[in-house]
C-alpha cells in the first residue's frame, strides 16, 4: 500500500507540475525567461515539486546526499504542513477569483486538493511515528519566511505578485503584512497540531 500511494504521488506531482509549467508557456503574458521565473514564483508550484521530489525519492532511493534529508526526522511531518497549507489557502481564499476549465480545472484540482489530500493520508498512515518535537520541524520555517521575502523583493522590482494577497502596490504594506503574518501563524498552528497528533498516536 505505502508503494503504491508513493507511486501514484509520484505520477500525479510530475504530471500535475509539467502540466501547469506547459500551460503556463502556452499562454504566457511576458518572455520565456520570465514565464520562467514567475512560474516559480508560486508557493504551490514549489510545494507540490517539493512533494513530487519526495516520492521519487521514496521510489528510486537515489544515492543524492542533499535528498538525504527526506529520511530525517521531522521532514513528512513539514512537507504535510505546507502541502496543507497550499490546499487551505486555496481553498479559503483564491479558488472564488477565478474558473479554470478543461486541463485547467484538472491541474488545478490536482495541485490544490487531491495531491494535498494524498500526502496528508500518506502522512497519517507511515509518517506519523517518527516522534517529531518542534525544533525538529523548526527548521523548515526558513521556507516559507525566505519564499515571502523573495516574492516580496523581487515583486518590489518586477511589478509581479504571484498572489493578490501579497500585492503591495495594490493592498498596501500596512495589509499585506498582517497577511504575511498571518499565513506565517496559520503554517505554524498547522505544524503545532500535526506534531501533536504524531506524539497522540506514537504513544497508542
Amino acid at each position: 500500500m505505502k508503494k503504491k500511494i508513493e507511486i501514484i504521488g509520484f505520477c500525479i506531482g510530475w504530471f500535475a507540475i509539467i502540466t501547469q509549467f506547459t500551460l503556463m508557456l502556452q499562454n504566457r503574458q511576458a518572455n520565456i525567461t520570465e514565464t520562467i521565473i514567475r512560474f516559480f514564483s508560486f508557493f504551490t508550484i514549489l510545494t507540490n515539486l517539493l512533494v513530487a521530489i519526495f516520492f521519487t525519492y521514496k521510489m528510486f532511493k537515489p544515492s543524492i546526499k542533499p535528498l538525504g534529508i527526506f529520511n530525517k526526522k521531522g521532514t513528512t511531518t513539514a512537507l504535510t504542513a505546507f502541502i496543507l497549507i497550499v490546499g487551505l489557502v486555496y481553498q479559503m481564499a483564491l479558488r472564488g477569483i477565478w474558473e479554470p476549465t478543461g486541463i485547467q480545472w484538472l491541474v488545478d484540482e490536482l495541485l490544490h486538493s487531491i495531491i494535498p489530500l494524498l500526502f496528508l493520508i500518506y502522512w497519517f498512515i507511515y509518517g506519523t511515528k517518527q516522534n517529531t518535537n518542534i525544533r525538529n520541524v523548526g527548521i523548515w520555517l526558513l521556507y516559507p519566511i525566505v519564499y515571502i521575502v523573495f516574492v516580496l523583493v523581487r515583486g518590489h522590482f518586477s511589478s509581479y505578485y504571484p498572489y493578490p494577497f501579497l500585492n503591495i502596490p495594490e493592498l498596501g504594506l500596512g495589509k499585506v503584512l498582517p497577511n504575511v503574518l498571518l499565513i506565517f501563524v496559520f503554517t505554524l498552528l498547522v505544524m503545532l497540531i500535526l506534531v501533536s497528533i504524531e506524539k497522540k498516536i506514537t504513544k497508542k
